[in-house]
């Protein structure tokens, strides 16, 4: 009877450990006050900036300023500008490949009129005219469409080596500017990854 109240005791006792230890952790989960949801200067860039001299967000916050304004003067870039003109790079990238889709539109019926009239020339010097048309007007399309669409994947592969490159030179423009901040702000005290 005692190795059965034993048994029943041992599972009994680390359940009410469990709960107990569940509830302390539920009570000590309460009493940690939620995010303000407001993001520093500095995470806004994506660099984490860990105050190492007991600095109060105040402090932080007029810090990570003065250190933004330094690394755009000694950069000559400013993150927020950067964005914007990728922005834009990206959306004239799309137009241009846009553009160059769209000039194959048509271009086999301009080829088709163009060489149904060739064509018809040669035809009606070899002594049949519809017959040379119809082959002129083929080959014509044929050969229009051919080189629109040569012309075409030309133009969006030169507007896909314009984007990477603009993407490219962003990027570096972005990482010198956050090691300029990064710099500034370690000398202020802060630890600083990005």
């Amino acid at each position: 009877m005692r190795s059965m109240l034993a048994a029943v005791r041992m599972p009994l006792m680390a359940c009410l450990t469990a709960a107990l230890a569940l509830s302390g952790a539920i009570r000590a989960q309460t009493t940690i006050s939620a995010p303000t949801g407001t993001k520093t200067l500095a995470a806004t860039l994506n660099v984490y900036a860990f105050p190492g001299a007991g600095q109060v967000p105040t402090q932080q916050a007029q810090d990570e300023t003065e250190c933004y304004n330094w690394a755009v003067n000694e950069t000559g870039n400013d993150p927020f500008h950067i964005a914007q003109q990728a922005a834009a790079q990206q959306q004239q990238a799309a137009q241009q490949q846009q553009q160059a889709e769209q000039s194959k539109s048509g271009s086999a019926v301009k080829g088709a009129v163009g060489g149904a009239a060739g064509g018809a020339v040669i035809g009606a010097i070899a002594g049949n005219a519809g017959r040379g048309a119809a082959i002129g007007a083929g080959v014509g399309a044929i050969g229009n469409r051919a080189r629109a669409t040569s012309q075409a994947n030309q133009a969006s592969q030169q507007a896909q080596q314009n984007q990477q490159a603009a993407a490219k030179l962003s990027a570096q423009q972005m990482d010198g500017f956050k090691k300029a901040f990064s710099a500034c702000l370690e000398a202020k005290k802060y630890t600083v990854r990005f």
